[in-house]
């Protein structure tokens, strides 16, 4: 032969991918191999250059030669076949998918590499196919692993469950397919019960329940807690991992990502820049970082954030979801742009939803935002994607649906001050509910004393009533406790309303030197200082001085054009 074999599966085991695509463009093209008298040769060669392809991420070009091979295969003589299958057999049932430097072809394989091409395209469906072609009892961890995850990408959840299932089996520290299973409502008993006990002649691993595995028990029911919405038990058995394995970047960002759906952004804000710096090239859940320093309006942070996650990898839906974030404040409409390519990117990528749902929110679209924030929804029930929901009903005057979506957060979140303080919302929406809307939120206090998302809503009902004296009283209660603008501001809106302007004037300016960036401080500064000059601040202002403004716009218009 004029290409040895033997040196494209060298080239493609010391990794030079491009190497081996080169040297394999001519092993398929060698006049010496017959594809009439040779064509179990002809296709093995094809999977060797098939496999150097993938590895290139060439998916397109990887499926084409894939598909010649599994050709070429199909046209071995049956005389050969049968030899060629059995002396095949044995170098084939130890390898497995991932070593795609196979010297034999084996028909289920190359189907599972041609379906590994597709699911890195995102063309699940056509995934599905292929892999639903290869036997059952023919499939190994990799490829139960991926029929989980197709199944699960195309909503066949009994299908996902059923892989899953058998991929812990198999293996129990296969730690996505646990993941899975908690957020497809699989129970921690149910899980566990699915780890092998003792060693059996397929040389599946043992479970030996003492010590050594208890944490991975523990790390079942942590994630079975935080997918049905108990984020308290959740974070208490993620915190008692940790301290078996500290520093553990996972596990902090797990807590990260539970703290910032429940607002416990401080402490959320804390692990996130201690996984940064164990780890400054971690992208999991940047984006949910990115979420919170702009809700502080860190933006220097923010600008480094997203600086940092470009220049590791600028493919990763994380990254778009930061850009969005980043761009909010500049351009509602390109960080809009941002946040779709980031669901393009991977479809089930909740941030991007949430993001493209807030956005649209802000850009008057609520009936948009409803589909953004149901697609968040869809592939996980968590507080932000209910929040959503009810206040984009709200915005385009819903009642009836708001109101269902708080009852059902309610419901999946019964211990959730949050969730209650929505039901609240809703009915603080009109006049008649208000009396019900002061219950849930004293009902939400009661639950979460220190929960000041509850305590401002309270006050602001107790302002639209008249009972500023009530309001002030509440909100004054927490400054002992909580160092935050958006409380001061409040304080400040509530003595502007009853013309207490010196102290107004000194909560603007706390909450301006504890967030300089507070957009609402800045405005309600502006209109205070109007009132202190005796001056209307709702007043339109002087019709010649937009004119000038509108005429000087046009000449830098002409200008440019």
């Amino acid at each position: 032969m004029d290409v040895p074999k033997e040196q494209i599966t060298a080239l493609l085991d010391n990794a030079l991918f491009n190497s081996a695509q080169l040297l394999g463009s001519f092993l398929v093209s060698s006049s010496t191999v017959n594809a009439e008298t040779s064509p179990h040769l002809k296709a093995e060669n094809l999977v060797l250059l098939g496999d150097a392809l993938f590895r290139e991420r060439e998916y397109r070009r990887a499926i084409h030669t894939y598909k010649q091979a599994l050709q070429y295969y199909k046209i071995i003589p049956k005389q050969n076949s049968t030899s060629s299958r059995s002396a095949l057999s044995a170098s084939n049932s130890s390898s497995s998918p991932n070593s795609f430097n196979i010297c034999a072809i084996n028909e289920n394989e190359v189907k599972f590499k041609i379906a590994s091409c597709h699911f890195a395209l995102s063309e699940n469906k056509v995934a599905l196919v292929e892999m639903e072609g290869i036997p059952s009892k023919a499939r190994n961890l990799q490829m139960s692993l991926l029929m989980a995850k197709l199944y699960r990408n195309t909503k066949h959840t009994r299908g996902a469950v059923t892989c899953y299932r058998e991929c812990l089996r198999q293996c129990p520290y296969v730690i996505e397919a646990i993941i899975a299973l908690a957020e497809l409502g699989a129970s921690a008993k149910d899980i566990i019960s699915l780890f092998p006990q003792t060693p059996n002649r397929g040389g599946r691993a043992q479970l030996d329940h003492g010590d050594s595995s208890r944490w991975l028990q523990r790390y079942v029911e942590a994630q079975c807690c935080i997918a049905s919405n108990d984020y308290k038990g959740g974070l208490e058995l993620l915190a008692e991992l940790l301290q078996r394995f500290p520093n553990n970047t996972h596990i902090l960002l797990e807590m990260a990502k539970v703290e910032a759906i429940i607002g416990k952004n401080d402490e959320a804000i804390m692990n996130f820049e201690k996984v940064r710096s164990i780890d400054p090239y971690v992208v999991t859940y940047m984006d949910e970082y990115a979420m919170l320093l702009k809700m502080k309006s860190d933006y220097s942070k923010l600008n480094k954030l997203v600086h940092d996650l470009l220049s590791i990898d600028p493919t990763r839906p994380e990254v778009f979801v930061a850009l969005s974030v980043l761009w909010e404040r500049k351009d509602e409409r390109g960080a809009l742009s941002y946040a779709e390519k980031s669901i393009k990117i991977d479809e089930r990528h909740i941030p991007g939803y949430l993001m493209k749902g807030n956005l649209l929110l802000a850009l008057k679209r609520p009936e948009s935002a409803v589909m953004a924030f149901r697609g968040a929804q869809e592939l996980r029930a968590d507080l932000r994607s209910y929040q959503g929901l009810v206040h984009s009903y709200l915005a385009f005057s819903k009642v009836k649906e708001a109101l269902y979506a708080a009852r059902e957060a309610m419901k999946a979140m019964p211990q959730s001050a949050k969730a209650l303080k929505l039901v609240g919302d809703v009915h603080a929406s009109n006049s008649g509910g208000r009396e019900k809307a002061k219950k849930f939120y004293e009902s939400a206090l009661r639950l979460e004393p220190g929960y000041l998302g509850a305590a401002l809503a309270l006050a602001e009902l107790h302002v639209i009533e008249g009972r500023n004296g009530d309001a002030v009283s509440l909100l004054e209660r927490y400054l002992k406790d909580w160092a935050d603008d958006s409380l001061h501001v409040k304080l400040a809106q509530v003595f502007a309303a009853t013309n207490m302007l010196q102290d107004s004037l000194s909560h603007y300016q706390s909450a301006l030197r504890i967030n300089p960036q507070n957009e609402a401080a800045k405005k309600g500064l502006e209109r205070l200082e109007k009132q202190m000059k005796g001056v209307d601040p709702d007043a339109p202002e002087e019709e010649e001085e937009n004119e000038v403004d509108d005429a000087d716009a046009e000449q830098e218009e002409a200008e440019l054009l």
